[in-house]
C-alpha cells in the first residue's frame, strides 16, 4: 500500500514543460459504466494521488457527467490536491439523446459544454480540454478558434485531440499555425500489445510535432489483465462484452487470433516473472513517444494491481518476444482502432 511512483520516472509532456506521471488515472469506470459507489470511488482515486499519479482524466459523457463529478468530489475533500493536480476533461460525445446540438465539436456546443465541465469538476480551469473524437461536420478552425478563446479566457491552460488520424493531428497543427490559433499539445490514442497500428503514423507524427501522447486502453479493454488463460475457465459475461461483443466477446471470430495472443503473452509474462498487467503497461510506456499510459480501474484492487506497472522496464530479449506474438503496426481486431472514418461506414460516401 506504500509503493508511490517516484519524480524521477516522471515524463515531459510533450513540448509544453509539464511533468507528469508515467500512468494517469482514466476516470471513465466511475459512476453509472462501472463503480456506482462514490464514496469508494473517490478512495480510489485518493489512493492515486497518494501514490504519486498525477494526471487525472475524465470527459462529459463518462456516465453523462457523473464521472466529472465524482473527480471534482475527490479534489474537493482533499485541501491543495487541484494544485497538485493535471486535470483532463473531453468534449464531444452526445450530452442528450433528443438535441443534435449538445454534442459535437462546433464553437456553440464548446463554449457551452466547458462551463458544464468547470461547474461538475468544481474548478475555475482545466488543465487539458480534449477534443474526443473528430467531427467532420465542423471546419477543424472553428473547433481551434473556440478552444483558443478559452485559453485566453484562463478557462482551459492547453488543448488536445483524441483518436484522431494522422491526417488529422496534421491539419490541425497546420490551421493553427496558418490560422494563429493555439495549437493542440496532446494526442489520446488507442494503444497496447493487441492493437499497435499506431506505431505506423500516429506515434512517428506525434513525436515529429512535439505531441504528449497520452494512450487509453494499454490493457485492451481488459484482454491484457490475466483473466484469460490456456485451459482456464472463461470469465463470466461482463457488461463491455454484452455492450461491445465485437471487441470483447472472447468466441466471436474477430477474437480468436486476439486470445490466441493473449496465451503466448500470458506465458510469456510468467516467463519474465512479471503480471500480464505489467507486462502489458510496462510494454505501453516503453515506447519513446509515450508521456503517460491512462489506466481505468473500476475497484482499488485494479488500481493497486496496476501501480507497479509504472517502474517496469523491459528487457529487450522481452520486447523482441513481443513483436514476435504481435507484429509492429499491427491491430489483431478492426474493433480496437477507436474510430471508424465516415467514408468507412457510411457506403453513400464511397458511391457516385
Amino acid at each position: 500500500m506504500n509503493e508511490r511512483i517516484s519524480y524521477e520516472h516522471y515524463r515531459p509532456l510533450g513540448r509544453t514543460g509539464v511533468q507528469v506521471s508515467p500512468l494517469t488515472l482514466g476516470a471513465m469506470m466511475f459512476g453509472a459504466w462501472g463503480n456506482t459507489d462514490h464514496d469508494d470511488s473517490i478512495a480510489i482515486i485518493h489512493r492515486a494521488l497518494d501514490a504519486g499519479i498525477n494526471v487525472i482524466d475524465t470527459a462529459d459523457v463518462y456516465a453523462r457527467g457523473e464521472s466529472e463529478e465524482i473527480v471534482g468530489k475527490a479534489l474537493q475533500a482533499r485541501a491543495g490536491s487541484r494544485d497538485d493536480v493535471f486535470l483532463a476533461t473531453k468534449f464531444h460525445a452526445g450530452m442528450h439523446d433528443e438535441d443534435p446540438n449538445q454534442q459535437g465539436n462546433s464553437r456553440r456546443w464548446i463554449v457551452r459544454e466547458v462551463e458544464s465541465s468547470l461547474r461538475r469538476l468544481q474548478v475555475d480551469h482545466i488543465d487539458l480540454y480534449q477534443v474526443h473524437r473528430p467531427d467532420p461536420r465542423v471546419d477543424v478552425d472553428e473547433t481551434l478558434g473556440a478552444l483558443t478563446d478559452l485559453v485566453r479566457q484562463g478557462k482551459i491552460r492547453y488543448l488536445g485531440t483524441s483518436t484522431f488520424l494522422p491526417s488529422q493531428v496534421v491539419e490541425a497543427q497546420w490551421v493553427a499555425e496558418k490560422r494563429q490559433r493555439e495549437r493542440p499539445v496532446t494526442e489520446q490514442p488507442p494503444y497496447s500489445i493487441l492493437a499497435r497500428e499506431v506505431e505506423r503514423d500516429i506515434l512517428p507524427t506525434a513525436e515529429k510535432y512535439g505531441l504528449g501522447v497520452l494512450p487509453w486502453s494499454p490493457l485492451a479493454g481488459g484482454w491484457l489483465s490475466g483473466r484469460y488463460r490456456r485451459g482456464g475457465e472463461r470469465p463470466a459475461t461482463s457488461s463491455r462484452m454484452s455492450r461491445q461483443p465485437a471487441r470483447h466477446d472472447p468466441d466471436s471470430p474477430e477474437n480468436r487470433v486476439k486470445l490466441e495472443a493473449v496465451y503466448a503473452l500470458q506465458e510469456l509474462a510468467e516467463e519474465a516473472g512479471l503480471s500480464l498487467i505489467h507486462l502489458a503497461i510496462g510494454f505501453v510506456i516503453a515506447h519513446p513517444a509515450i508521456s503517460s499510459a491512462i489506466i481505468g480501474p473500476r475497484t482499488m484492487e485494479q488500481l493497486e494491481s496496476q501501480l507497479g506497472a509504472a517502474e517496469v522496464a523491459l528487457p529487450a530479449d522481452v520486447l523482441d518476444r513481443i513483436d514476435e506474438i504481435v507484429p509492429p503496426g499491427t491491430t489483431l481486431n478492426e474493433a480496437d482502432r477507436g474510430y471508424a472514418p465516415p467514408a468507412l461506414v457510411e457506403a453513400a460516401l464511397r458511391r457516385r
